[in-house]
């Protein structure tokens, strides 16, 4: 006899509940994109595919575009000549910026000798200018050339000395009839015979800062200095060993100040009213320091080149 009760646990499920659960486990089988399984007339599919929405892209955060600039931001040098700054007139202000230009490599220490040339220009013009030119108007002529030549005459070893050191013999020969002569016949060097017939032997300047020229020794940095004027570092140098030479080499009165302060200032008085009309022009340009400057460089170099047999580049 059939048993007729209700089915056990263990029996078989009905065709619905295997569809249920079919579509229960194919939905959560089945990949995004897949074919969704297939149902029953009338049947509604469960769970319901829901479609995804369509993904837009986030906006991308642009950067505001940097501000044109008429012309490029480049440091400015307040001591190059293109050094002119100022504000907005809007604003009512205005900010100038005036130096000389930027010093050249000759001349690293230009606004401390441009400051020490003002100060000697003035200390010139109230004493040592109106001083030497009355020296010059008051001592006759006779007399200043015959101190002039004195002192000339007591340098005229160093020449000879620095010719011997250049490897130039004649010259040195030259300077050295000179100083005899001179000494002899020209009453201690107060008359420059010498350089007159039958001798004509030409005054010549050498020293031991165109001794270093000569072999090559740069100048170095430009100097103004008090006392001294225009100058270099191997022109210094070399000027202090040419007044070493007497008073060393013979001792006194050339190591006193009995002689030397004198002399000294004799020699600056009769060289600042020889070169009175110089001295103007030089004042006369648009910066007397830098024309002061170039003019003695150009000299300097100009002796070096004689001595070495250069031609001079300005004739």
């Amino acid at each position: 006899m059939q048993d007729l009760r209700a089915p056990a646990a263990s029996a078989s499920l009905s065709p619905a509940s295997l569809s249920a659960q079919a579509q229960l486990f194919g939905a959560l089988a089945i990949a995004p994109g897949e074919a969704e399984p297939s149902t029953q007339p009338g049947q509604v599919p469960w769970p319901v595919p829901l479609e995804p929405a369509p993904l837009e892209p986030a906006p991308l955060e642009t950067a505001p575009p940097p501000p044109v600039l008429d012309e490029p931001l480049l440091p400015v040098d307040p001591l190059s000549p293109d050094a002119d700054l100022a504000a907005d007139p809007a604003d009512g202000n205005e900010i100038v910026v005036t130096a000389r230009p930027r010093a050249p490599k000759i001349d690293p220490l230009q606004e401390l000798n441009a400051d020490s040339f003002e100060i000697i220009q003035d200390v010139d013009d109230a004493v040592v200018g109106p001083v030497a030119l009355a020296y010059e108007d008051t001592v006759p002529s006779p007399v200043r050339s015959g101190i002039s030549n004195f002192l000339s005459n007591l340098g005229e070893p160093i020449v000879f000395l620095n010719y011997l050191l250049q490897l130039k013999p004649g010259k040195a020969m030259e300077t050295l009839g000179r100083f005899t002569i001179n000494s002899t016949i020209g009453i201690g060097g107060l008359v420059d015979v010498a350089k007159k017939p039958p001798f004509n032997l030409p005054k010549r300047n050498n020293g031991f800062a165109n001794t270093l020229g000569y072999y090559g020794v740069e100048p170095g940095p430009f100097l103004f200095l008090p006392l001294i004027g225009p100058t270099t570092v191997r022109d210094l140098f070399g000027r202090v060993v040419d007044l070493s030479v007497l008073p060393v080499g013979v001792g006194k009165p050339f190591n006193e100040l009995v002689y030397t302060l004198p002399a000294g200032i004799i020699t600056s008085l009769d060289t600042r009213a020889e070169q009175d009309e110089q001295f103007r022009k030089l004042r006369e340009a648009d910066d007397p320091y830098i024309a002061t400057r170039e003019l003695y460089l150009k000299q300097r170099q100009a002796e070096i080149d004689a001595l070495r047999g250069k031609e001079p580049e300005d004739k």
